[in-house]
Formats: structure tokens, sequence, C-alpha cells
């Protein structure tokens, strides 16, 4: 069931990035309002930029006050955080270390400042090789051992792996549903690929192969797609809330 769409602002953060500009355009084709960071507007796509709906605000997160971030997230109806880091050696191993986590932090916190009315949607774009401990997902121990050589040697992973513990473990829950101010989505990918268009999709409560030896594959519009549903389709979100659902390519 779709909501209605004319009452929705959304702010999307990493949205000059391969999967965020997928996002900000499904978004915009819904005639929903949206609002971007981003680190220099001239370096995004002019037909998206001057687009009605669309605001956007030439900052970076981490830099901005806390009044200028609750100004950012105030009246929003969902959050969509597609940040991640550049695959270059600065964007791996340089500062700061927990890009992912400390946005995730601060949007949460500025939101919880502001937030009077109905729970804002929090949608975080994560990996499928990040574990769900907390609903007894169970890996190899190759895997295992893998990703602990990852995480020690790749800080995006360790980055990714705290961010979505962070929902979890801070903000709302279905146990708490009538006091939530944030209900959250972590949404996990498989390895992402480029497609010009949506496909059939599946998605699944956990991984059904292998993050490491048995890599699916998802397109990044896909992944867009399902983020934008469920900021849009209250049966989706009803779904998926506080859950960490992982999206293949059908």
């Amino acid at each position: 069931m779709l909501v209605t769409t004319s009452r929705h602002k959304i702010l999307v953060v990493g949205a000059s990035g391969a999967t965020g500009l997928r996002v900000v355009k499904q978004l915009l084709e819904l005639d929903l309002h949206v609002t971007i960071i981003v680190r220099c507007v001239n370096s995004f796509p002019k037909s998206i930029l001057n687009h009605h709906r669309l605001r956007a605000t030439q900052s970076t997160l981490l830099e901005m006050s806390d009044a200028e971030l609750q100004k950012m997230v105030q009246g929003c109806t969902a959050v969509i955080s597609c940040l991640g880091h550049n695959l270059t050696f600065k964007g791996l191993y340089g500062h700061p270390r927990r890009l992912v986590t400390q946005a995730v932090c601060r949007l949460c916190q500025a939101i919880k400042t502001v937030n009077t009315g109905d729970p804002v949607k929090f949608i975080l774009m994560n990996t499928t090789g990040n574990q769900n401990k907390q609903a007894g997902e169970h890996v190899s121990f190759a895997q295992r051992l893998v990703v602990g050589v990852i995480r020690y040697l790749i800080p995006p992973h360790a980055d990714n792996e705290a961010a979505a513990a962070y929902l979890q473990t801070y903000q709302g829950t279905k146990d708490q549903v009538h006091n939530n101010i944030i209900e959250w989505v972590v949404v996990r990918p498989d390895s992402l690929i480029n497609d010009e268009t949506v496909s059939a999709y599946t998605l699944y409560p956990s991984p059904i192969r292998s993050a490491i030896f048995d890599a699916g594959k998802t397109s990044r519009i896909n992944v867009a797609h399902f983020m934008t549903q469920l900021v849009v389709c209250g049966s989706t979100w009803q779904s998926w809330r506080f859950k960490m659902p992982v999206i293949y390519n059908s």
C-alpha cells in the first residue's frame, strides 16, 4: 500500500555516490521533496540539481554544527544513508575511520532533538558481509576467519558493522513501538553491480549464500528501488522495520 507522498520530506546523505544518486532520482520521480548534503554541488548532475523538489546543501555532514544538522532533519519523515568510503587509499585508511557510524549517530541525535511527531524512518545501506548476530545468524568458521581479517585490514567494514550495531542497540526496537522516535531498516546488498533499469529482486531476512565464498549480485538501482519503497509503501515498511533485510537480484 502506497502512502500519500505529498507530505514527505526525505533527507539523503551519500547522495553523490553511485547508489545514493539513484535513490535521489527515484524519490524525485515519485514527486517527493528531497534534501541532500553534498561536498560539492558543482559535481552533482545539473539535471537533478535543478529539480524543483530538490534542495541541496553544500557541506560535509561531520563538519556541520548540531544546530545546522537539526535544521536539516527538521520535518523529515525519512532519512536515507548511502554513505560509504571512497575506494582510494585515503578513503579506505584515512580519517574519519568511522565516517558512516559517526554520521548515523549525529543524524539520530539531531532527529531526537527536533522530532515531535511520528517516528522518523532511518534507512541505512550496509553490506551482506555484516552478520546480524542479534537475529541469530551463523556463518562458517572459514567465513568468520576471513571477515576477521577484513575487519582488521579494511576499516570500512568495521565501520559498517558499528553503524548497524548503533541502530540495533541505541535506537528504536519492535518491543518499544509506541515510544520510538526513530524506526530503522538496515539494507544489506551483496556484490553491487550497475544496471540501467530496475529488475526483479528478492528479499530475505538473512543471507542465503556466503558473502565471502558464494557472493550473489545486487544492482544498485534495485537497492535504490527497495529503499524508496520503504519510504512510500506502508506494508513494505511494516514488513522490514527493525530488521536487516538482504537483497539479491533474482
